[in-house]
């Protein structure tokens, strides 16, 4: 049950840029008789507010929660300013940092003249204030003004909260749309979905519907459909759909049949108004269908500027090789060649085909046809992957600076914003992108936007591997298109008599699995058992590879999918008993049905680009604060994330996941000595060739598969992965 206190601010402990406030509130009067004791006394409060000032009344509206920590506290879901009752109390609030310019002894001429009710008669008629004296009509204007934004701000805020949206949400709302809050959303509350962030169709929708809205009304169609068309491309990856798709799932999220005429007709409003785009029978979401046409204009503009000429190339790289000790076949050094003189190219290939030691070559290549010094060559070169573990391994490889790309567009998590734009370009010349295959059409047409027109973009990846989680198929479009000049390695390099990762890797690929699938190598164990078997044996073998004298850090179990009881929520339960077991020395709390402890193994799971940390970036928990340790009397979690430390507040702690297992989309872009691959026929909606080759190609030194031989072989021939509904092929393949 809500209750109310009453009283007075008196600071606040803590304050982030979203409105989110911890602070002190001293109690004059409440409803609630568990806070009676608080009268006349402070209690600590939480919750989001539009702004607060020191010393004035407030009614917050919430419930007292008791923290054996923190002690009492007051979690307010709403508030409202109460104005100043008496004489001193008026004068107080004139004088304050509200009104700048009215000091003390203005506000008390203004109290004298017009009485205590002084702020009402103002609001009133503000005429009243030239009775005043020696208060200027200027300043007269100021006080008026900022006593009605005043009222407005905290009425409007009152009227978001009351219709149903969090503080937070209100907060959002106002800072938006200000004066003109009420009005907007009197006049289509579903504006709001996409002018104010993270405020969902669903949300905005269930409040309309309790406020009257009809369910047929056109103004709820139009932005179901936006809705509808907004979802799917996230969900499904495709950029564009059928008429007949968006109408059959706007009537799901709606919950109800749709007249055709009726959907036909606010469809038709939406591409007039440019919001969808129609394109023969394919209807794109405006931004994607954007980012389509851009991305496929600028790679075309790329492939069609002349080659790059450098005198003696091949006797530069013969030098190279004999200064190195290597010798290149054909395709890699065509895959060199290709790279220095293209202003676009690909080099694709499976694992152990080399990659890497590929783009290493072309670098050194690159700054020695160019004579470059080090710190010419760092202002020209541009090392990206699209995830933290990625990057830092292409840094490790080529022993220079790599980025995430997030990073290096300088993306603002506040804005949703990057820094690098098309309006401020970054001078790169050559740019190397790797893990490609996991890259989506937005993120990739912010890149290019934020790249200058002339530069050199080499593209690497294993197109093999799981498309990326967002929109679009970018590399197998780009490859398919046969647009850019690319070079597939294909020999295998990084393996020994005995080892068989690489050559399973294609088998895979191939769908030309052999009997070999079953036999022990060097790195590389197939381990049979029943799926109620799995927990057990998988809980053995990581206790053999840490007598081994391995860590967790070496070993990444991955799987498909997180219920059941070989699922990875249940697995991450069981071996955080062998990798991190309870000790008295380890602090721990609980979070939802979670422990979490000191030493555990955790996975990032969004960005926190201010921090250096990424999405799918995995950690180690070092230390954990209680509330009572804390400056801020809050929880805090310390994650090392290889050297660097990020501290996490309790609003942070979704945020991440333990790591023992992690789903193999996210061990995209990682590489781990050991990799256990759990396998079982109640995997199966999940199992699939693309699947199975991502995983076991994140195995460095030994791959260990656990559990029935069938889910297996099924997977490998299971190629029906979901071909995702995409058209940047054509649109290179048009402009050739």
């Amino acid at each position: 049950m809500k209750h109310y206190i009453k009283g007075t601010y008196r600071k606040s402990i803590f304050q982030s840029s979203q409105g989110y406030v911890i602070g002190i509130f001293k109690v004059r009067e409440t409803d609630d008789e568990s806070l009676k004791d608080y009268i006349n006394k402070t209690i600590t409060f939480t919750g989001y507010f539009h702004e607060l000032t020191e010393e004035e009344h407030y009614i917050f509206y919430g419930e007292g929660v008791d923290h054996p920590k923190y002690g009492f506290q007051f979690q307010v879901s709403g508030y409202e300013k109460v104005k100043p009752e008496d004489k001193d109390g008026v004068i107080a609030f004139l004088s304050s940092d509200l009104f700048p310019g009215i000091g003390e002894k203005q506000a008390t001429l203004i109290v004298e003249t017009l009485g205590e009710k002084a702020l009402d008669k103002i609001l009133e008629d503000a005429s009243c204030l030239s009775l005043v004296p020696k208060l200027s009509s200027k300043k007269a204007k100021k006080v008026y003004d900022t006593l009605v934004k005043y009222e407005e701000s905290h009425k409007t805020i009152v009227y978001l909260t009351e219709l149903g949206f969090s503080m937070k949400d209100a907060l959002h709302i106002y800072n938006t749309y200000k004066s003109f809050t009420i009005e907007t959303l009197e006049h289509n509350i579903y504006r709001v979905m996409n002018e104010v962030d993270d405020i969902s169709f669903l949300k905005l929708d269930a409040i309309a519907l309790s406020q009257g809205m009809e369910k047929e009304d056109e103004r709820r169609v139009k932005a179901g459909i936006l809705y509808t068309i907004q979802s799917l491309t996230f969900q499904t990856g495709n950029t564009y759909f059928s008429k007949q798709e968006l109408y059959q799932e706007t009537c799901k999220n709606l919950k109800q049949p749709l007249e055709e005429n009726l959907f036909t007709s606010q469809f038709q409003e939406l591409i007039d108004e440019e919001e969808i785009v129609e394109e023969e029978d394919r209807y794109y979401e405006k931004e994607m269908y954007q980012c389509e046409v851009e991305v496929a204009d600028q790679i075309q503009f790329l492939c069609h500027l002349p080659q790059i000429k450098y005198k003696k190339m091949k006797k530069v790289l013969e030098e190279y090789e004999q200064s190195c000790g290597v010798v290149y076949n054909e395709k890699q050094k065509e895959a060199i060649i290709q790279a220095l003189t293209n202003h676009c190219s690909i080099i694709t290939g499976g694992p152990g085909t080399g990659k890497t030691t590929i783009v290493k070559a072309l670098i050194e290549l690159y700054q020695k046809l160019n004579n470059l010094n080090y710190d010419q060559l760092m202002e020209e070169l541009r090392l990206l992957a699209p995830t933290g573990r990625a990057s830092k391994r292409m840094s490790e490889t080529t022993l220079l600076p790599a980025s995430t790309i997030h990073r290096f567009l300088k993306w603002n998590k506040e804005t949703n914003e990057f820094g690098i734009n098309a309006y401020h370009k970054d001078d790169g010349k050559l740019i190397i992108v790797d893990e490609v295959s996991m890259i989506d059409l937005p993120l990739l047409h912010s890149l290019l936007d934020g790249l200058k027109k002339q530069i050199q973009i080499v593209f690497v990846g294993d197109y093999n591997q799981l498309p990326s989680v967002g929109p679009g198929q970018v590399l197998r479009d780009f490859i398919e298109s046969e647009t850019i000049p690319m070079v597939e390695l294909d020999l295998l390099y990084r393996q020994d008599e005995n080892s068989y990762i690489p050559t399973l890797a294609q088998e895979i690929k191939n769908n030309a699995l052999s009997e070999n699938y079953l036999k022990e190598k060097s790195d590389y164990t197939f381990l049979k058992c029943h799926s109620e078997s799995i927990r057990n044996n998988l809980k053995t073998i990581c206790k053999q590879i840490l007598e081994k004298g391995y860590t967790d850090k070496q070993v990444q179990v991955m799987a498909p999918m997180y219920r059941g009881m070989n699922g990875i929520d249940q697995l991450n339960k069981e071996l955080q008993e062998v990798f991190n077991p309870k000790d008295p020395s380890k602090r721990e709390f609980h979070y939802g049905d979670v422990i979490y402890r000191e030493h555990d193994k955790v996975l990032q799971l969004v960005n926190m680009p201010d921090e250096n940390v990424f999405n799918g970036d995995i950690g180690t928990i070092e230390r954990i604060l209680y509330e009572n340790e804390s400056p801020n009397k809050k929880k805090e979690i310390y994650i090392d994330y290889d050297g660097m430390l990020v501290k996490y507040e309790p609003k942070d702690f979704s945020s991440v996941k333990h790591a023992f297992v992690i789903t193999i989309h996210k061990s995209q872009g990682s590489e781990f000595p050991i990799v256990i691959m759990p396998l079982c026929m109640s995997y199966h909606r999940m199992l699939y060739r693309k699947l199975i080759y991502t995983g076991i190609t994140r195995a460095k030194k030994k791959l260990i598969l656990l559990g029935e031989p069938q889910a297996f072989l099924e997977s490998v021939h299971n190629s029906q992965e979901q071909i995702r509904k995409t058209t940047l092929k054509e649109r290179l393949n048009m402009k050739k």
